[in-house]
């Protein structure tokens, strides 16, 4: 099964936008790693 490329671009968006994180480190991470840190990072937006 594949990930849909919007939805991997719209998380990347999302996680350099609120941690200001640069996109290869974004990209390294691990699928459930990198939606464990949007999770969070929605939390913290509230």
């Amino acid at each position: 099964m594949t990930y849909a490329a919007d939805r991997i671009h719209e998380e990347v968006a999302y996680l350099a936008y609120h941690l200001h994180w640069p996109l290869d480190q974004i990209l390294d991470l691990e699928h459930a790693d990198r939606l464990r840190y949007v999770r969070h990072a929605a939390q913290l937006s509230g």
